[in-house]
């Protein structure tokens, strides 16, 4: 093997184990080099290719954002060493490659915004690829050559490297909320869900297991009970700083409540319902005292997202500090976010930090892109399921309509020619939650089943179909059934 291959082999080596160090010092984290990186990718994509990403790839596209910080960490950790290994061979001093890489590693990790823990474990983690081979190739040995004693323990120290950071990642992570629900009024509330649900195969609960997420972020902040902190700021009377204990100790309520992405077309699965416990903003707001200035309101997160809309919008939101009766998900906003009722999961803004009172109209994150999803959330009647036992055919799924509330989905079997009402599920308490519904039917071939839903008021949801971008998806929802 070449001495060019060979150190290669080492630079590569040296990238892998690099960032199998910083996942080490607390897994999949905001320290972790590749969310760091995938963050900045879909921060500072092209708008078009972050629309795509949403509207089209899905969870895929937030998977490929990771694959891709990991390659792009791999390659910037291996330049790093390769060029370390160069320099070394130039002075003639293989020696001085070890603390050369180790140093530049830990300055690019530190660039990037992870922590120091996380560069020095990707700088220490990385230089062992480096620094093991020269000793293996001193072990005395008859049958296999320095050179292939060099590469294997180039390789060996980096699997022994990433095995080691996988298993202290995993182990040192930041520790999950406890999954026991002990209060009583949540397990009624969730029994009585569980019981309003319609019992259709395939069709999600009316309060699932599996809240769909979009974030700006790839990693979900570390944020603390002990460290979190709300601000009031701007058009105020008097600034607030409110810590974890004061929002909680405020009279709370169980509340169910739906969140629909601006993100989500007909026929994807951006729209959940789960059981929050939550105190009213109004109350915060009163003790902040907002000004006539006060206009608007631009709720900030630890993660850097921003979102703006009318403050009047404020007197019906709360904040959440339970999910389903358990400390929220570090994926859901933990320790706190805020829910506002009726309008865009993406003004829902999660592990909140500051509300900024604002004398003027201002720009979200997501309208800065383009979107337009800080309005009331458009009605919607989804055909999720279908199935067919014997002669009779079944489709359900679920309505949506925001605060509006849902009062009838209606379904055609014969392409809109004709309407039958479908049988809706037992309505859950409160104001700003779906319905499920299903349909049963003894279908004479293949034919086109088309749902829409009517508001509480009686009014039909519009039948033309949008695309998600800009101001989120509407229409009537269709699925061609074949005989």
């Amino acid at each position: 093997m070449s001495r060019r291959r060979e150190r290669g082999i080492q630079a590569v080596a040296a990238g892998v184990a690099g960032v199998a160090g910083s996942y080490a010092v607390g897994g999949f984290t905001p320290g972790f080099v590749p969310a760091t990186i995938a963050t900045a990718i879909t921060r500072h994509s092209p708008d078009a290719v972050i629309r795509f990403a949403i509207t089209v790839l899905g969870d895929l596209g937030r998977q490929l954002a990771v694959v891709a910080g990991f390659l792009l960490a791999v390659a910037l950790f291996a330049g790093i060493a390769g060029g370390a290994l160069a320099v070394g061979r130039r002075l003639d001093a293989d020696p001085l490659a070890v603390p050369l890489a180790g140093g530049g590693i830990f300055a690019a990790t530190t660039t990037l915004g992870s922590g120091a823990g996380a560069a020095l474990a990707a700088a220490v983690a990385a230089i062992l690829p480096l620094a093991v081979p020269p000793l293996t190739a001193r072990v005395p040995s008859e049958r296999v050559s320095p050179a292939r004693r060099r590469t294997l323990g180039t390789v060996g120290s980096a699997l022994a490297t990433v095995w080691v950071g996988i298993e202290s990642g995993v182990l040192s992570g930041p520790a999950l909320p406890s999954r026991a629900v002990s209060d009583p009024a949540v397990r009624d509330r969730l029994d009585e869900a569980e019981a309003k649900s319609l019992d259709v195969s395939g069709l999600e609960p009316l309060v699932g297991t599996d809240f769909y997420r979009v974030d700006a972020s790839i990693a979900a902040p570390q944020t603390t009970r002990a460290e979190w902190s709300l601000s009031v700021t701007g058009e105020v009377e008097n600034e607030l700083d409110l810590d974890f204990a004061t929002v909680t100790e405020m009279d709370s309520e169980e509340r169910f409540v739906t969140l629909r992405c601006v993100g989500d077309g007909l026929d994807d699965e951006k729209m959940d319902t789960a059981l929050w416990t939550v105190v009213p903003v109004s109350e915060i707001l009163d003790h902040a005292g907002v000004t006539d200035a006060g206009s608007h309101v631009m709720l900030r997160a630890a993660d850097d997202y921003y979102q703006e809309f009318p403050v009047e919008v404020l007197d019906s939101a709360v904040l959440a500090y339970r999910m389903n009766g358990r400390p929220l998900p570090r994926g859901h906003g933990f320790p706190v976010r805020a829910l506002v009722p009726g309008h865009w999961g993406e003004i829902n803004v999660k592990w909140l930090e500051e509300i900024e009172i604002l004398d003027r109209e201002a720009e979200g994150y997501w309208e800065k892109r383009g979107w337009h999803g800080t309005g009331p959330v458009h009605t919607v009647a989804k055909i999720e399921t279908t199935s067919r036992e014997g002669a009779t055919q079944t489709v359900a799924g679920h309505a949506y309509a925001g605060t509006r509330g849902i009062s009838a989905v209606e379904v055609s079997t014969d392409g809109g020619e004709t309407w039958s009402e479908a049988t809706l599920s037992e309505p859950l308490p409160g104001d700003d939650v779906w319905r499920q519904w299903a349909f049963e039917y003894e279908p004479s071939g293949s034919h086109e089943v088309v749902a829409r839903a009517r508001e509480a008021d009686g009014t039909l949801q519009p039948e033309e179909r949008t695309e998600p971008y800009p101001s989120g998806a509407t229409g009537w929802d269709t699925e061609e059934i074949e005989r």
